[in-house]
């Protein structure tokens, strides 16, 4: 047996140490939902659960003391039963902890930040041949709050995270994404989107978008497009600038409407809600890559036709292919010039300056 304690002391520090050095990354409003939500988790609150200010602003200052303290800090290694692992040595570490229910994840993020997570897995299971862990309760994690990721080609579900992304992306929805929540909403038998109905609902609501969340992963995992070294080189010569977004945004398009990814599984099992979400919450440069889907979706909501939708896809994705494909010209080009300011100025120039980036 292993003693869990422990392992969570270990992975709760480094992710604390990663937090101090990151926090940086967030815009103030982003930290704020961030810190919000991390507290919520803290205290085993559900998502629309706000509690006393005062407390929360007392728990937001003895969580930055602590950042300060630990901000200089190295990253610990992970003991488990008198064994020492290197804190991002995932695979091996899940070798141990996964027999006993565990899951363990490690890697990095937006503007490369280090992330971990700890967290109780519900099930395991395989879609079109890959292997899904779907995770439940989180007993160590950072700021980072995403539904899903993938780690060594596996793809992980964080039920627990997905619940708060979901409250957050519903009530912070844009103006202009509000017609197709409503619409998504309805179509799960809820009229508008009053806080305690949704509330009731959230759980199945949320259930309901795992399988969309898998096939995005398995869309950028097995997308051949934008080459993955290329990929990873661009968004680290480029870290905290518009082009990592662009070039983030191109792979997450790519994912959505390749062949095996999450807008393809919607039109072929024509999941109605989970379309009106994705144009919902759609914003950002993805949305500035992929007008089409707008245009479809409006009139999709009048006709029901789906060859509209699998149309807009379809043009979404030769969209992303032309531009990840010029990004890694530029940027190969760049290296061979070892001219690295060139390759931002071109691709700002080509691909960021028509979008009004």
């Amino acid at each position: 047996m292993v003693e869990l304690g422990p392992i969570i002391d270990q992975v709760s520090r480094n992710c604390y140490i990663s937090d101090s050095r990151y926090a940086g990354i967030y815009s103030v409003c982003g930290l704020a939902l961030r810190l919000r939500n991390l507290y919520k988790w803290d205290k085993g609150l559900d998502p629309w659960v706000e509690d006393d200010s005062d407390k929360v602003l007392e728990w937001i200052g003895d969580k930055e003391e602590t950042w300060e303290k630990m901000a200089e800090e190295e990253f610990v290694d992970i003991m488990i039963a008198d064994r020492t692992y290197d804190p991002f040595d995932a695979e091996r570490i899940n070798l141990v902890l996964e027999p006993h229910g565990l899951f363990y994840g490690a890697g990095y993020v937006y503007d490369l930040k280090p992330s971990f997570f700890l967290a109780r897995i519900e099930e395991t299971r395989k879609v079109n041949g890959h292997r899904i862990y779907i995770l439940g309760r989180e007993l160590a994690r950072d700021l980072l709050i995403i539904p899903a990721l993938t780690q060594a080609n596996l793809i992980i579900i964080k039920k627990e995270s997905a619940r708060f992304f979901l409250w957050d992306q519903i009530f912070y929805v844009r103006k202009s994404g509000r017609p197709a929540l409503e619409f998504a909403l309805k179509h799960h038998g809820l009229e508008g989107k009053q806080p305690k109905t949704v509330q009731r609902h959230l759980e199945r609501i949320s259930e309901a978008e795992v399988e969309t969340y898998i096939y995005h992963e398995i869309g950028e995992i097995l997308d051949d497009t934008f080459d993955r070294d290329t990929w990873r080189e661009v968004i680290s010569a480029f870290h905290n600038t518009p082009i990592e977004l662009l070039a983030r945004s191109v792979k997450d398009l790519l994912a959505d409407t390749n062949q095996y990814g999450r807008l393809q599984y919607v039109t072929r099992e024509q999941k109605t809600a989970s379309l009106a979400f994705y144009v919902a919450f759609l914003g950002g440069l993805t949305k500035d890559l992929f007008p089409e889907i707008m245009d479809a979706f409006q009139k999709f909501t009048m006709t029901n036709d789906w060859d509209i939708i699998q149309e807009a896809v379809t043009k979404g994705h030769d969209t992303a292919k032309r531009h990840a494909e010029e990004i890694c010209r530029i940027f190969q080009k760049g290296k061979e010039m070892k001219n690295e300011k060139w390759a931002a100025s071109e691709i700002t120039r080509t691909l960021l300056a028509p979008l009004g980036v």
